[in-house]
């Protein structure tokens, strides 16, 4: 499991994907949802604008699972 950290308490999850490069656009997020790819605490997310907080494990599906920490 790799560590993300985060400047704040949370994050819109497109936002987070971003940043950590695993999409190039906002849109894109939209198809990782769709083939039900993202979990986050273990439940299916289907909201691209979801908020991801400290303490939270995001998984993507053939990409990684994630812990996210504060900086």
């Amino acid at each position: 499991m790799e560590t993300i950290t985060i400047k704040t308490e949370k994050i819109q999850l497109d936002q987070l994907l971003k940043r950590e490069g695993i999409i190039e656009t906002g849109g894109q997020v939209r198809f990782l949802l769709d083939d039900q790819m993202v979990y986050l605490n273990g439940a299916l997310v289907t909201e691209k604008r979801r908020q991801i907080r400290v303490g939270d494990v995001l998984s993507i599906v053939d990409v990684g699972e994630f812990k996210i920490e504060q900086e």
